[in-house]
């Protein structure tokens, strides 16, 4: 066997297992819980009274205290899904959203401390069913 061969095959193995963790290794956000809040949602801790702050789509929210950052998460993009509640079938298989934080979650009333973001009525509707008070979440800065 000349030289060559023997270094790739020397190598093979690392090259397999490297290749292996990337194509079976997926992407995943942190995890959290979220609630929902409801309108007025002026004014906001991020923009205050301007109503051009909300996307189109009404899929917004307001960071709790693990993400607010001293307010640099204003403007953030999230990739939020629901992935359990307490009730069974509460969470909209496969349904992943993107919304934008406008607000500080501590200032809404249905927050509470321990909550990683509060959505609008929208943006929890439809990733979960809307009966539900807290839901578990994952979510990924975009």
């Amino acid at each position: 066997m000349s030289g060559t061969h023997q270094v790739v095959l020397q190598w093979l193995p690392l090259f397999i297992f490297i290749v292996t963790v990337l194509f079976n290794s997926s992407c995943h956000g942190d995890v959290g819980t979220t609630a929902q809040y409801s309108p007025p949602y002026l004014p906001t801790a991020c923009y205050g009274n301007d109503p051009s702050q909300f996307p189109s789509s009404n899929l917004f929210g307001a960071a709790g205290e693990g993400i607010w950052d001293n307010g640099a998460s204003c403007g953030r993009q999230y990739l939020v899904r629901c992935i359990s509640a307490t009730q069974p079938r509460t969470c909209f298989a496969d349904q992943t959203i993107q919304i934008k934080i406008v607000d500080y979650a501590p200032t809404q009333p249905s927050s509470t401390s321990t909550t990683t973001m509060v959505l609008s009525q929208t943006a929890f509707g439809t990733i979960a069913n809307s009966s539900a008070h807290f839901i578990n979440i994952e979510f990924q800065q975009v």
